[in-house]
C-alpha cells in the first residue's frame, strides 16, 4: 500500500485525528504521528524509526502535551485515602411494645417518688416518675402551685403501660411540691377506643414523708423503695384535699388552746384504764417563756419531757400517747422517731396519729411490754 493512497481525508476524520498529531495505539504497543489519512477508518503513523505505519482510527489514541509529561513524571508514591470518622447514627427510639389487658380499659395513673441515695436519707435528692397503668396514650401536665402560681414541670406524652421520668429535685425544694396538680387527656393510637372525660387532679402532698424513710416502701414498679402517691384508680379520680395541712394544723392547736383555757370546775378526773394521753410538745406549752433558750436548749428540754411521760407509763401494756410536736422542720419528730428505735425499741411501737384529729404534726405510741 502505497503512502499517497491514504490522502483521502473524510471531514469526518479530522473532527477525530489531525495530521502531526502524536499517537498511541490502543491494542499494540507503539505509536507516532499521523502523516495521512485514507478514508473514514484509517490512518498512516510514522513511528520512532521513521517507517510508516497503516492503522485503524479506533485503534489511536491522541497524545497530548500533557500526557507526554505524565509519560517522563515518576509515579509518586500511593497514598490510602483517609478515612473520615463517620458520623453516630442516631437511631429513632424503639416503640414501647404492649399487649392490651381488660383492666388497661381503665385508667390507673400514679406518681413515684424515690431517693436517689437512700443511704444519705436526709441529704439525699428524689427522683420523680409518673406510672401508667392502662391501655391508653395520656397526654399529661405536672405543676405545682406556690402563693397562687401554677409552675409546670413537665408536660408531654406517655405511652400505655409504662413508667416515665419526670424531674429530679434537691430536699430543699420538697415544700414545692405541698400543692400539685395533673392534668391529662386520654386516646388510642389508630384504633377505636372508650371516651374518657379530661381530667385535672389536684391535691396536696404530705411533704413530711420526704422526710421519713418508712414511708418510702417496696411496690409494684421499681426494685427500690418509693413513695407512690394515686392520682386515678379504676377511671376515678382521687379524691382532692384542698385543704392547707398547715391550716389544719393551725385550726387544730387553736382548737386545742381553745379548749385549754376554757374555764372548768376544779374536780380532778379520774382517768379510765388506758385512755390516750395527750402531750403538746411545743416549747410555748412547757414553759411560760423560752427567752434566753437557743435551739439546743429547747430540743433538750422537749426531749427530757418525752423521756419523763415514757418512764411514767413504763409497764402500762396497751397505753397510747399521743405527743404533738409539729410539723416545722422535722428535728423534734427525728429526734423522737430515734429514742423509740433505740432506748423504747423493746417497749414501745409508734406511728403516726390519726390525721382528721392531728394533722401532720403527731406521733401516736402504744405500751406493749406490761
Amino acid at each position: 500500500m502505497r503512502k499517497e493512497d491514504f490522502m483521502d481525508v473524510s471531514p469526518s476524520s479530522k473532527t477525530m485525528l489531525k495530521i502531526g498529531d502524536r499517537v498511541r495505539f490502543l491494542n499494540s504497543v507503539g505509536g507516532g504521528v499521523v502523516t495521512a489519512f485514507h478514508g473514514r477508518n484509517q490512518v498512516l503513523v510514522e513511528d520512532e524509526n521513521g517507517f510508516d505505519v497503516p492503522a485503524l482510527i479506533a485503534e489511536c489514541i491522541v497524545v497530548g502535551e500533557a500526557d507526554r509529561r505524565m509519560e517522563n513524571k515518576e509515579p509518586e508514591p500511593y497514598v490510602p485515602p483517609v478515612k473520615t470518622a463517620s458520623k453516630t447514627e442516631v437511631k429513632a427510639p424503639e416503640r414501647h411494645v404492649f399487649e392490651e389487658t381488660p383492666q388497661g380499659e381503665r385508667l390507673n395513673l400514679s406518681l413515684a417518688y424515690l431517693p436517689v441515695e437512700p443511704k444519705n436519707f436526709m441529704q439525699s435528692s428524689f427522683e420523680a416518675y409518673l406510672i401508667n397503668e392502662s391501655n391508653y396514650y395520656l397526654y399529661f401536665n405536672y405543676m405545682s402551685c406556690r402563693n397562687n402560681s401554677w409552675t409546670s414541670r413537665r408536660h408531654g406524652l406517655i405511652e400505655p403501660d409504662t413508667k416515665i421520668f419526670i424531674e429530679e429535685f434537691e430536699k430543699s425544694a420538697v415544700n414545692e411540691l405541698e400543692h400539685i396538680c395533673v392534668q391529662m387527656i386520654a386516646l388510642k393510637e389508630g384504633r377505636s377506643f372508650l371516651l374518657k372525660n379530661v381530667m385535672s387532679i389536684e391535691l396536696r402532698l404530705d411533704t413530711v414523708k420526704f422526710y421519713k424513710l418508712h414511708c418510702f416502701t417496696k411496690n409494684d414498679f421499681f426494685d427500690e423503695d418509693a413513695l407512690v402517691v394515686p392520682l386515678v384508680a379504676n377511671d376515678r379520680p382521687e379524691k382532692q384535699m384542698l385543704v392547707s395541712a398547715t391550716d389544719i394544723q393551725e385550726a387544730m392547736c387553736g382548737k386545742i388552746k381553745e379548749e385549754r383555757r376554757a374555764p372548768k370546775p376544779a374536780v380532778k378526773k379520774t382517768k379510765p384504764a388506758n385512755e390516750t394521753i395527750e402531750v403538746d410538745l411545743h416549747i410555748n406549752q412547757l414553759l411560760d417563756s423560752a427567752s434566753g433558750m437557743n435551739n439546743a436548749d429547747i430540743l433538750n428540754y422537749q426531749l427530757s419531757k418525752f423521756h419523763e411521760i415514757m418512764k411514767a407509763n413504763s409497764g402500762k401494756k396497751g397505753q397510747k400517747i399521743v405527743f404533738i410536736h409539729g410539723k416545722g422542720e422535722g428535728v423534734l419528730r427525728t429526734a423522737i422517731e430515734k429514742e423509740l428505735k433505740t432506748t423504747y425499741r423493746q417497749q414501745a411501737r409508734f406511728q403516726d396519729a390519726s390525721f382528721r384529729e392531728y394533722g401532720f404534726g403527731a406521733t401516736m405510741i402504744i405500751m406493749i411490754s406490761g
